[in-house]
């Protein structure tokens, strides 16, 4: 005879994995609202005392985009945060630098480079930029954030503006 088995709720998973779960399915239903839509869908999430007891924080999130013009119908998914796969072992794993959401934006005389860093200013960001490679790095306390981003366009230094208010952090990349 087959043992019946306890149904675990979401309350009952470990780590507080149920509401990642229960997320899960709004997130199906969301994509395909978004394809047919063509718009935006993004979530983050964050995850306390990772490792057992070793005071472990970590952030996670995504943002889901369906393409307009060329990109029609085509989505695009982008990761952020400081959790990670480790490619050797398989698990994941907590990095101490986080990568920041950011969006890059093509206006009729420049290109937008947005970046969310939570908890910097302006005199906490570095931006360098070779070719069209923008590396964009922040440090303040425990927060450190570091993003390559990749432009459709070549820019020099010397053309970009950069500002930073609470924690948006703008380059306009002139042509």
């Amino acid at each position: 005879m087959a043992k019946r088995t306890k149904k675990t709720t979401d309350d009952e998973l470990p780590g507080g994995l149920g509401g990642i779960f229960a997320g899960l399915a709004d997130l199906v239903e969301k994509l395909g609202d978004l394809a047919d839509k063509g718009k935006e869908l993004s979530g983050t999430g964050e995850l306390s005392s990772l490792g057992k007891g070793k005071g472990l924080s970590g952030v996670y999130g995504f943002n889901v985009r369906v393409g307009l013009g060329e990109d029609k119908g085509r989505l695009k998914v982008e990761p952020f945060g400081n959790l990670a796969r480790d490619k050797e072992s398989g698990h994941t794993v907590v990095q101490e630098i986080r990568e920041p959401l950011v969006d890059v934006l093509e206006e009729e005389d420049y290109t937008l480079v947005v970046a969310e860093m939570p908890g910097v200013s302006s005199k906490d960001v570095s931006v360098s930029v070779e070719d069209d490679v923008l590396t964009i790095s922040a440090e303040k306390g425990d927060k450190k954030y570091r993003k390559e981003v990749l432009l459709p366009r070549p820019c020099a230094q010397d053309r970009m503006v950069v500002s930073c208010n609470n924690g948006i952090l703008e380059i306009k990349c002139r042509n």
